[in-house]
């Protein structure tokens, strides 16, 4: 984002503890312990990107840390840097207690060498059980193999561990202290659209911030926006945005004059809605000085249905750009905007944006076709990914463009971080949308609802977090595949419901059991109507931010193996999983 918002960015801290017995044994870690810490800070650097795309940074405290008034120094460093990650290394013995970091606030792993002439792995033992015993949650890191102790290697599965950890714990610093801005208020009464304040501050350290609609009516009657922006952006939106068939009946067809001015009323909701998630410094050298600042908001949610939709255009356009990852600007981060102010969708849509740095699909979870009635409705057999059935995701036509697939990595469709998409790529994905004039019947305002089919063949993971009265958020993902259907296969069945609407046709990835034992399962178990669609099978990053935000998950098909949490978790029991996570989630409460 192109704010102060998103640009005080939370920095990881490496802390290298030592043994703190001097006249030889402190003396003879020295180099050892801190070159670990300058390895792990390179590794960090090198494979982690802030949402703008610059490097993620690194700040290590100024010697190895022997006892308390080290570990406070180094505390007092992290504190001015603006530190939101711990990340603790050694390859030796350490007192624990003493060299902790006893921050609650924030995140917290230790990677303990795996070497045979000092015990790190004893002392990775000892700090974890300290931070069991004190109630601060920490990542246990210990690499399955043995290695040399000048070995200046970081193993595979240390390494994916290290990321693991630091993407998720980066994501929770990154909310920090921000806002979700809510347009509007309840639409339909969806109940994620009611927004709830101890969700987010609690559970998220945000806090919540609103707006009337009627505010972008007043915008726009005075003047409001950047007049010379807006000009660029009415004009790239003329060249790119490629009107589709009107599917109204001929009583409800506008006339050309009235599209147009609906074309320039959507475009001024797009510069609206995103000066007032982030500000613009433009508008206070216009004289809106107040304006200016935004709302410090690092996703938003825009009502829309009803009360807006019945009398002016729909914020479809609005949706689909702001959270694509380019507009007439150029590319960019996308702004997370949730349509019909889903906010529990919008959170998982940020959760999926910081963890990959990619734009998102926003989708009903409309339709589960099994093999059957896909079979009777159009004679095609479903085969491969798809052999067990589908389920239709489409939604009022807000999904960022993005999501057509038609960014490339290896050759195979992807959705990409802005900073690797080309201008090939943005120009296929534009190539491939129709904005198609809006069904007056749901829209009696018009507008213009995003059409494109998503390419199949993308690794993706569905996600959605749900709240229950008595327990509070509860995650839920299902990684799996999206899926390509013959030509007039889709058409069939894409015109049972509304064609002017994006689809993407999914395949969750099924284990024979619970709620991954068939895709109807998957469907039936689904906790709302909504869910957020990210590139990838980021399932294993999910589960570790959600523990750390003390969210519990209630289902996913991510391979055991993969689940990494707090090594405390495994106090509330080792068979089953899931219900560890609920009581340790119950017992530690909301981070906040």
């Amino acid at each position: 984002m192109s704010s102060t918002v998103i640009k005080q960015y939370p920095k990881i801290g490496i802390r290298p503890t030592i043994d703190g017995r001097r006249r030889g044994v402190r003396e003879s870690l020295e180099e050892q312990t801190m070159g670990m810490a300058r390895r792990t800070a390179a590794f960090l650097q090198d494979n982690l990107r802030y949402p703008d795309g610059s490097p993620v940074e690194c700040v290590i405290a100024d010697s190895t840390i022997g006892g308390v008034a080290e570990a406070s120094a180094a505390a007092a460093k992290f504190k001015r840097e603006n530190v939101g990650v711990s990340i603790t290394v050694t390859p030796c013995w350490c007192y624990g207690s003493e060299t902790m970091d006893m921050d609650a606030s924030i995140p917290h792993a230790v990677w303990g060498f795996n070497g045979t002439e000092r015990p790190g792995a004893v002392y990775l033992a000892a700090v974890l059980s300290a931070y069991a015993q004190k109630g601060i949650p920490a990542f246990g890191i210990y690499g399955e193999d043995v290695q040399d102790s000048g070995s200046e290697e970081i193993p595979a599965d240390v390494q994916t561990k290290l990321l693991r950890f630091a993407k998720s714990a980066l994501a929770a610093a990154l909310i920090r202290g921000k806002a979700y801005l809510s347009m509007g208020s309840v639409s339909m009464g969806i109940a994620g659209s009611i927004v709830d304040e101890t969700l987010f501050q609690h559970y998220l350290g945000m806090r919540n911030e609103y707006v009337d609609m009627s505010e972008f009516i007043r915008r726009i009657e005075e003047g409001i926006y950047d007049k010379d922006e807006y000009e660029k952006a009415l004009a790239w939106t003329k060249a790119n945005c490629k009107l589709g068939p009107n599917n109204n009946p001929e009583h409800l067809i506008i006339s050309e004059d009235e599209q147009n001015k609906q074309w320039e009323f959507v475009v001024k909701m797009t510069l609206i809605a995103r000066d007032l998630m982030v500000g613009n410094p433009r508008l206070k050298e216009l004289g809106f000085e107040e304006e200016s600042n935004g709302h410090f908001a690092i996703a938003g949610g825009f009502q829309g249905q009803r009360q807006w939709t019945d009398h002016f255009p729909n914020g479809d356009f609005m949706e689909t750009i702001l959270n694509s990852s380019f507009d007439w600007n150029g590319r960019r981060a996308p702004y997370i905007v949730a349509t019909e102010n889903d906010s529990l969708n919008g959170v998982v849509m940020l959760f999926n944006h910081l963890l990959t740095g990619t734009a998102q699909i926003f989708a009903d979870v409309r339709t589960f076709w099994s093999p059957s009635a896909v079979e009777r409705v159009t004679g095609h057999k479903l085969v491969g990914a798809a052999e067990g059935g589908l389920l239709h995701l489409i939604n009022s036509g807000s999904a960022a463009l993005d999501g057509t697939g038609e960014q490339q990595i290896g050759g195979q469709p992807a959705i990409k971080p802005f900073w690797d998409v080309t201008d090939e790529e943005v120009k296929a994905s534009l190539e491939k949308t129709l904005f198609r004039p809006a069904s007056q019947e749901y829209f009696r305002g018009g507008g213009f609802s995003t059409d494109y089919l998503t390419r199949g063949g993308m690794p993706v993971t569905m996600a959605r977090l749900n709240l229950v009265k008595g327990l509070g958020p509860v995650l839920q993902l299902a990684e799996g595949y999206t899926v390509d259907l013959p030509e007039d296969v889709h058409r069939t069945l894409d015109e049972r419901t509304d064609p002017t609407w994006p689809t993407t046709w999914f395949a969750p990835k099924l284990t024979g059991k619970g709620a991954f034992a068939s895709v109807y399962d998957v469907m039936n178990n689904w906790g709302a109507n909504h869910g957020a669609i990210s590139y990838g099978h980021i399932g294993a990053d999910l589960i570790t931010l959600a523990s750390m935000l003390r969210i519990p998950v209630s289902m996913h098909n991510v391979e055991e193996k993969d689940v990494f949490r707090p090594r405390v978790w495994s106090l509330f029991g080792t068979d089953n999983l899931e219900a560890a996570d609920y009581a340790a989630c119950r017992n530690f409460g909301p981070l906040y």
